[in-house]
Order: C-alpha cells, then sequence, then structure tokens
C-alpha cells in the first residue's frame, strides 16, 4: 500500500493544508511564535505518520506514541491560540474537529498495533 494512500496521512495532510491557509489572518505578533510552533508540530505529527506507515509492527509502537504526544501538544497550542486571540472561534473549531478526527484515527491505530 503506498503511504500517501493511509486516510489518517490524508487526514494530518489536510489538516497542514487548512493551518497554512491561516497564517495571513494570524497577527504578526503570534505568527512567528505559538502559530510557527503550532506549525511545526503538525509537520512532525506528519514525519512520525508516515515513519510508522514504514515499519513493522514491533517498531511502531514507539513513532505512534511519538505522534499521539505531538498531537496532543498541537491541541493545547490551539487552544492558546483561540484564547490569546491568534485565531477566531470559528477557525478554533475548524481546526480542532480535524484534530479531533486524527486523535481518534491515531488511537485505533495505537490500540490496533498493540494487540
Amino acid at each position: 500500500m503506498n503511504d500517501f494512500d493511509i486516510p489518517i496521512f490524508k487526514k494530518a495532510y489536510d489538516l497542514y493544508k487548512l493551518f497554512h491557509e491561516y497564517r495571513k489572518l494570524v497577527p504578526k505578533q503570534d505568527r512567528f511564535t505559538i502559530f510557527e510552533r503550532c506549525e511545526h508540530l503538525i509537520l512532525d505529527l506528519i514525519e512520525n505518520i508516515l515513519q510508522a506507515s514504514g515499519e513493522q509492527k514491533q517498531e511502531k509502537m514507539p513513532t505512534l506514541q511519538r505522534a499521539s504526544l505531538k498531537l496532543n501538544m498541537l491541541r493545547v497550542f490551539v487552544r492558546l491560540m483561540k484564547d490569546v486571540k491568534a485565531i477566531d472561534s470559528k477557525k478554533y473549531v475548524a481546526l480542532e474537529g480535524v484534530v479531533d478526527e486524527i486523535g481518534r484515527m491515531l488511537g485505533g491505530w495505537i490500540k490496533s498495533t498493540k494487540g
């Protein structure tokens, strides 16, 4: 199976595209701090997903756990962006919906890898 056909990869890829659209709308003071930090977390998440997709089952768990940690950090920082008004509530809801969906997919992948 092609790594780019994995649904969680597609979802993370789409999350980055959506996040990137918001760049020009984020105040400059936040663009090079919390926004950039979130951007790096999304890219790290995509990298972990691609890495895990190419690993043997017994090697996947540490990579999936790193991806899960990155996703949880992203959740906190996206919420913080909303709270400091770097993004509005509508954009927050859109981002959080995709992040939640990725979280469910990642949780299922971790569960199936454990079992």
